[in-house]
């Protein structure tokens, strides 16, 4: 059987993210890429899925035009979506993949994506904490 985990750990650091905590045990790693400005990510290889996470913003003024948003941003997102944790306060980025047959592409296109989120939404992102 493949060791997803160090597959996903070694496609991580060819991506130039600094592992920051791993946990064999767990499946799990905290890992970051300043220049992109991501920190705290979680990647969590729960098997069969591989599962990335990223705390965002907490919503301070949660109403419907913030929500109606996030759901059309979600719509220009490649990959990944926003997320509300089960109290509909916190947001995140989040993305599952296959780990049977994960490649090196399908994990760089979650973190581009990612990337590529934060640079043209940061403004928003911004207003939405506030």
């Amino acid at each position: 059987m493949e060791n997803h985990f160090n597959k996903v750990k070694t496609f991580l650091l060819d991506l130039e993210y600094t592992i920051i905590k791993e946990n064999e045990a767990e499946q799990l790693f905290i890992a970051e890429n300043l220049e992109a400005g991501i920190t705290n990510l979680i990647i969590d290889c729960e098997d069969p899925l591989l599962i990335i996470e990223v705390y965002l913003f907490d919503i301070k003024n949660k109403n419907l035009a913030t929500i109606e948003s996030l759901l059309i941003k979600n719509r220009d997102i490649i990959h990944g979506a926003f997320a509300l944790d089960d109290n509909g306060q916190k947001v995140f980025f989040r993305d599952t993949l296959q780990l049977e047959n994960l490649d090196f592409n399908e994990l760089q296109a979650t973190l581009y994506s990612l990337e590529l989120l934060l640079s043209e939404y940061a403004g928003n992102i911004i207003a939405f904490s506030k």
